[in-house]
């Protein structure tokens, strides 16, 4: 763990829970580093072996110990890169059915303010947007108020 105090980012847990933004974050950093074809599956760019080496060292820097080993024989960026998608690119068929049953079960008199409710409906609509799926002015004004009590629907 001691190669975890000076990232760039968080690190890739071995869960895999933070994997989605992990990813985001290693694209960008190997982007702004001109090393993100290290990583991609494309022949017509032929990489360099420096530019290689640069990019697994920095995708090894940003996981924690014992993914470092269990893909210790990985000395490909992109194969590196591939193995772990293989492995943790699973998350937006997690997220899915918990962001709809969260929109199923949500109700504004659930919330003690109009912020905290406002909160979870972003909160749920990002997430049912990355899983593709969106949410329009009508859907979110027919859930507001259809979780009204009717004694408030006059109001």
């Amino acid at each position: 763990m001691s190669n975890l105090n000076k990232l760039d980012f968080t690190a890739l847990e071995v869960s895999g829970r933070n994997y989605l933004k992990w990813v985001q974050d290693v694209k960008l950093h190997l982007t702004a580093k001109n090393f993100h074809l290290a990583i991609k599956d494309e022949m017509d760019n032929p990489v360099g072996e420096v530019e290689k080496a640069t990019a697994i060292i920095f995708i090894r820097r940003h996981i924690y110990d014992a993914l470092q080993t269990e893909y210790l024989v990985e000395e490909d960026p992109q194969a590196l890169w591939v193995a772990l998608a293989n492995r943790f690119d699973h998350q937006k068929d997690i997220f899915l059915p918990e962001a709809r049953h969260d929109w199923h079960n949500l109700g504004f008199q659930d919330f003690k303010s109009m912020n905290e409710y406002k909160y979870e409906v972003c909160r749920i609509r990002s997430l049912l947007k990355f899983c593709n799926k969106t949410l329009t002015k009508e859907d979110l004004l027919e859930k507001t108020y259809s979780t009204f009590s009717a004694t408030n629907i006059v109001l």
